[in-house]
């Protein structure tokens, strides 16, 4: 059908004439209410978006001169995220001369590793990142 009448037909009908393949050869266009299209599309977006869920990485710092009731105290903060279905970022501080000690903070990367080994399991092998120590978690 030709151009002309095309837009003729969809005045007469009070719609809009919309061009869906501009590339096909010939265009192809369809006759149709563009405002609610456009609003349809959107209701589908935001339904979507609904669905989705966005996975969170949630990061604790520690120190590898941390105490027992402390490291207890982030731990359950860590479950905490876990069980909300984020992944965990464990990272172990080092400041000044601690650097030399990196199985201090192996260690207390290994405790955090024992304690939640029931709801969550290591994403990857821990890491050596200028001064700290990387671990992530991920649930199980």
């Amino acid at each position: 059908m030709s151009p002309a009448k095309a837009i003729e037909l969809a005045e007469q009908a009070e719609l809009d004439l919309v061009e869906i393949a501009p590339n096909a050869t010939p265009p192809v266009c369809r006759i149709m209410d563009y405002g609610k299209f456009k609003y349809q599309q959107s209701k589908k977006e935001k339904v979507s978006k609904k669905k989705q869920h966005v996975i969170q990485v949630k990061e604790i710092r520690f120190r590898p001169t941390i105490d027992e009731h402390d490291i207890a105290f982030k731990l359950k903060q860590a479950r905490k995220f876990i069980e909300q279905g984020n992944h965990l970022r464990v990272r172990i501080l080092f400041r000044g001369r601690q650097i030399v000690h990196p199985e201090l903070g192996h260690a207390v990367l290994d405790k955090v590793k024992n304690d939640l080994e029931d709801i969550a399991k290591l994403e990857s092998k821990p890491v050596m990142e200028h001064r700290s120590i990387t671990a992530t978690f991920i649930p199980k």
